[in-house]
């Protein structure tokens, strides 16, 4: 009886494997290339014009109270916690 080899088995396996991740990293460049770039200055740009623009409430000094929200539950004097 002829005795099997399974060397040749196991090193294609590890080829195949090789060759998908490397497929599989070509492919995630490749996507990473098609992404919408824009020069820094023009990110720093936006940025500051958003942070300008954007109120935020956290900052009553600048921006002043925040408005009423009419939608907000109205206080009955207690916090609003419930101990479950």
């Amino acid at each position: 009886m002829p005795i099997v080899s399974n060397k040749g088995q196991g090193k294609k396996g590890s080829q195949e494997r090789k060759l998908r991740k490397l497929l599989e990293q070509k492919k995630r460049l490749k996507e990473d290339l098609e992404l919408e770039r824009i020069p820094v200055s023009q990110a720093c740009q936006s940025l500051i014009k958003y942070t300008q623009t954007t109120r935020d409430y956290f900052v009553p000094s600048v921006w002043g109270n925040p408005p009423v929200d009419p939608f907000a539950s109205q206080s009955t004097g207690t916090c609003g916690c419930v101990v479950m």
